[in-house]
């Protein structure tokens, strides 16, 4: 009787001990009970275009289109530091400077996202060249583990950083791309095959010409990291035949810097002043 028992209870308890695990996984590690497992990322159609935002301004086709790009979204959140995220604070910024260009009038404007929505590098460059824009403004914010680092910094497209910190800004800037390790867009040849057209047609230089007008303009009052125009391989500055820019607004990793690019004062500084670059950049334009 004791062998029988001892034969029964050797079967019985694996299976036990297998069935309480299967339940625990389940009730523990279920969606909702603080554990997920699976991320998922919606993603356009193979060889689908994302919808065109709307055009807000002047109803006149002549008017200069401005198209603001408020860097990172949806799952991800680019930089951070004291409970702030890169996607909310250049959600903020750009939509301020949308107003304050539409209160000035004279020009069009439209955003990439006006909300909380994952845009990949290269259809935010899409949405620009399919609206037949005239100026691309990309707004983003850095971030540093260890030090002070602060300051803002206006980019242009190049092939190679100007500075060590101009390419590995370029480099984190162009993982929004990766998803767990996952690239969805294979630009590493893009950038400097159109370079040559960048030269031809004479769109870096215009490029350069915007971005000292930002620098100028929100130099008055924003503390700078670098007072020249930097350049790097920035993925989302690659379109050939428009004029572009990246404007890292600052450091969110710094309590100062992110006092300013949070408050109400702040953020009226940064459209006026940039709206000021944008208005500037294109007199020049006109009288040539």
């Amino acid at each position: 009787m004791r062998r029988t028992l001892m034969i029964i209870l050797l079967v019985l308890v694996p299976i036990a001990v297998f069935t309480a695990m299967i339940a625990a996984d389940r009730t523990f590690g279920a969606p909702g009970r603080g554990r997920n497992y699976v991320i998922r990322v919606v993603l356009p159609p193979a060889g689908g275009l994302v919808g065109l935002p709307r055009i807000m301004g002047p109803p006149d086709a002549s008017r200069p289109l401005v198209v603001i790009d408020p860097g990172h979204g949806g799952q991800d959140p680019g930089a951070s530091g004291g409970g702030m995220q890169e996607k909310a604070l250049t959600l903020r910024l750009a939509t301020a400077l949308r107003e304050e260009l539409l209160r000035q009038g004279g020009v069009r404007v439209a955003m990439t996202r006006d909300d909380d929505r994952y845009l990949m590098l290269d259809e935010r460059s899409s949405i620009a060249r399919r609206l037949g824009a005239d100026l691309f403004l990309s707004i983003h914010a850095d971030s540093i583990a260890e030090g002070d680092a602060r300051g803002a910094s206006v980019y242009t497209l190049s092939e190679k950083g100007s500075s060590q910190t101009a390419a590995r800004f370029a480099a984190r800037e162009n993982q929004s791309d990766t998803i767990n390790g996952i690239a969805f867009s294979e630009t590493t040849d893009t950038v400097g095959s159109i370079l040559l057209g960048l030269s031809q047609r004479g769109t870096q230089t215009r490029s350069n010409s915007f971005a000292n007008l930002i620098l100028r303009e929100i130099g008055t009052r924003f503390h700078l990291r670098d007072t020249d125009v930097q350049s790097a391989a920035f993925v989302v500055l690659k379109s050939p035949d428009l004029p572009s820019a990246l404007m890292e607004t600052g450091y969110i990793s710094s309590s100062q810097d992110r006092a300013v690019l949070t408050s109400d004062e702040g953020r009226a500084f940064f459209s006026q002043a940039t709206t000021r670059a944008i208005r500037a950049y294109f007199a020049r334009q006109t009288v040539r």
